[in-house]
């Protein structure tokens, strides 16, 4: 389906719409700002969006573009440029997002401030190193052999503030000992793929870990508790996931764990069978949500303390959970929670 675009004060935004090509004409619209193609079945650009020396943002997010044009780097007031494109749309795979692949002399968009999403290549660092004004940064396709120098670079971005980095695969293992971030806006921090051994134990969590805010964490694996690991080291964290990966079969929130903590997920955490609260721990949660813990057939210990809590999802765990949790009355203890779903 063919749509003419929609100019409007500087933007032309189509997102969720059928269109499935842009016009070449788009280029003769020297003013344009904005271009939101979010969701639309769009599978290329013209050659003329280089034309567009004003636009700031570009945002292609979840359409089917696999490749910007090479003149996109032409345009030299870009802030803005959101592209991936859905692999899977029931999230089921690793990939289920794909990034688009860096186009050679992108160092040449030296006011970009958010790239997301690009697949990582062997010359990405190099040309990440005259992009300082970047804020977010979302890299898909990492390879063990990128992350010394590409994190080395990340590290040197003064604005920081969120970073996303996805293995190539399930299996590749991702080392973050370079990842030293100068930047202490650095406060959302997204992984998916297998660690190296001792990453809990690298500067990103030990040392820059009381900066960070946001923290989303799957398909890893891990032989100790996350949590545990994690608390003393991550005090202002308000958001954290945790989903697809192995760690300890009892996971502990002790006391004073994650005092800012507004929102828990724990999800397809395989080997998990019991989960510990201690009292004073999580004072100020609002949602939990855990959900496909195939093996925990426990009602969470101290779960009742959370007096703060406005949302609790118990879903898709053991068989044995719900008879448990009918049997120890915990539809009356937490009758303080407005939202409870087991």
């Amino acid at each position: 389906m063919f749509v003419v675009c929609h100019y409007v004060d500087g933007k032309t935004a189509l997102q969720d719409s059928e269109i499935t090509e842009v016009p070449t004409s788009i280029g003769s619209m020297f003013n344009l700002r904005y271009i939101g193609l979010r969701r639309t079945k769009v599978r290329s650009l013209p050659d003329s969006i280089e034309n567009l020396s004003n636009l700031h943002t570009l945002d292609i997010k979840q359409t089917q573009i696999e490749k910007l044009p090479r003149g996109v780097v032409k345009i030299k007031k870009l802030r803005h440029l959101l592209a991936d494109r859905y692999a899977d749309e029931k999230q089921a795979e690793f990939r289920y997002f794909i990034g688009v692949q860096a186009p050679k002399e992108l160092s040449n968009l030296e006011e970009l401030q958010t790239l997301e999403t690009v697949e990582s290549n062997p010359d990405l660092a190099e040309q990440l190193k005259k992009l300082m004004q970047l804020r977010s940064v979302w890299i898909d396709n990492i390879s063990a052999d990128d992350c010394a120098n590409l994190f080395a670079t990340l590290s040197t971005m003064p604005l920081l503030s969120s970073l996303l980095l996805s293995a190539r695969d399930a299996k590749e293992a991702l080392c973050f000992e370079a990842l030293k971030p100068n930047s202490t806006y650095l406060h959302r921090l997204i992984t998916r793929g297998q660690w190296a051994k001792g990453t809990l134990n690298c500067p990103i969590f030990l040392k820059h870990g009381i900066n960070l805010k946001y923290l989303a964490i799957s398909w890893c694996h891990l032989g100790e508790d996350p949590l545990g690991m994690m608390a003393p080291h991550m005090p202002n964290l308000t958001y954290l996931r945790l989903n697809n990966m192995h760690s300890a079969k009892t996971l502990v929130l002790s006391k004073d764990s994650f005092p800012n903590l507004k929102m828990l997920v724990l999800k397809h955490m395989h080997d998990v069978s019991e989960l510990k609260i201690v009292d004073g721990a999580l004072p100020c949660i609002d949602g939990l949500y855990i959900v496909s813990l195939l093996k925990l057939n426990k009602v969470p210990q101290g779960i009742e303390s959370l007096r703060s809590l406005k949302k609790l999802w118990l879903l898709s765990l053991h068989k044995d959970f719900r008879t448990q949790w009918d049997t120890e009355g915990m539809h009356l203890k937490m009758v303080h929670v407005p939202e409870v779903r087991v």
